[in-house]
């Protein structure tokens, strides 16, 4: 758990990072400009710092007691571990998870195989690296089978994410990926309701069931577009506790703490499947936490120094596991995956509430 913090000078001076040089650069600073004005408007003493470099000259310098992260993606983003690793090493509290659940949230491949290795539910895939030949990329197609998604592994923001439905868009489709740095995945396409779930602390928040005007929830449906609806909670009675223990477990089974984000597809036969864990989630005038806290009665700026509460981990809690709590659901049971003392099983299908991928939608990339 994060310490309460009611004196805006316990946080001392703040350095707001954000920017970066990640292909999701723009959306940090719109995050983070909202951010610093949400943490002035509460008397914190809050500054912008645009990058990691120049965050870290500012560190050496001494010039600041604590770090909010709100940099998005990886090299340079800030979300993929190294910032997080830079920190520890300059014993410098920041916001959010520590080293190992940054690290595997940014990579999706290793994030998979961490829930298929947990029994959770998430979609059949393959993974390539990046400049395979085509008759890999093409077997690798079949075996997931069309439709499928085609994603850069360690981007965001829907970043070089094509839906492919016939062979024939395929080579298109990884041409736009391999764009980005890091390996190919090649994941099932589901078909059905987009969902996302916040993490603050050990609360889950309301689910938000996004329904753009397209056909995909895109980039521009994500920053650009008024008319993508959201709903909130996304899902009635058992249907939402069931997608909020879901989400927690896929949260904890990755080592994340503090906040994040967790997406989720639910299918036609309302089947839930990870996609992904966001540990610095967007914050601009369109992201999906603060929508979520509004609608558990958290405005913006409560929600930013709560955030920035998590900045003062447990005593003893290292990377990876920074004030998670014991992994316990909301309903304060052990989640599937983890015995209560948080040493996990192996894997069990037999045991676990959620369901298991199977046949084709199984695993096209297992593996430790």
């Amino acid at each position: 758990m994060s310490k309460t913090i009611t004196d805006p000078a316990q946080f001392g001076r703040v350095a707001v990072v954000m920017g970066g040089s990640s292909a999701e650069r723009e959306v940090s600073l719109d995050s983070g400009r909202n951010v610093l004005a949400a943490l002035r408007s509460r008397g914190v003493d809050a500054h912008a710092i645009d990058g990691i470099p120049a965050l870290l000259d500012a560190l050496r310098a001494g010039h600041f007691a604590r770090v909010f992260n709100i940099l998005h993606g990886q090299h340079g983003g800030g979300e993929d571990g190294v910032l997080q690793g830079a920190l520890e090493s300059l014993n410098v509290p920041y916001t959010g998870s520590g080293v190992l659940g940054s690290a595997l949230s940014m990579d999706k491949v290793r994030a998979k195989r961490v829930w298929q290795s947990m029994g959770l539910p998430t979609p059949g895939f393959a993974a390539l690296p990046r400049g395979a030949d085509a008759a890999a990329v093409h077997a690798a197609a079949r075996e997931v089978g069309y439709p499928l998604i085609v994603k850069p592994a360690c981007e965001g923001s829907s970043v070089g994410v094509t839906r492919v439905f016939e062979e024939a868009r395929l080579d298109s489709a990884v041409e736009l990926a391999a764009r980005y740095p890091g390996d190919l995945l090649m994941e099932t396409l589901i078909e059905g309701d987009e969902l996302t779930v916040g993490i603050l602390g050990r609360q889950v928040l309301p689910s938000i069931h996004i329904v753009p005007k397209g056909a995909f929830y895109d980039y521009d449906a994500k920053y650009v577009a008024e008319d993508t609806q959201y709903l909130c909670p996304g899902l009635q009675g058992e249907a939402e506790q069931e997608i909020r223990r879901l989400a927690l477990a896929a949260f904890d089974a990755l080592g994340c703490s503090g906040w994040g984000r967790v997406d989720v597809m639910r299918d036609r036969q309302g089947r839930n499947w990870l996609l992904e864990v966001n540990t610095a989630p967007g914050m601009t005038s369109h992201s999906l936490v603060p929508k979520a806290a509004a609608a558990a009665g958290i405005d913006y700026a409560t929600l930013c120094w709560r955030v920035l509460e998590t900045s003062f981990k447990e005593q003893g809690a290292g990377n990876g596991e920074r004030g998670t709590g014991g992994f316990h659901d909301v309903a304060g049971r052990a989640p599937v995956g983890s015995s209560g003392s948080g040493t996990p099983h192996p894997p069990d299908t037999a045991r676990s509430p959620f369901p298991v991928p199977g046949s084709r939608t199984g695993s096209a990339g297992d593996g430790p």
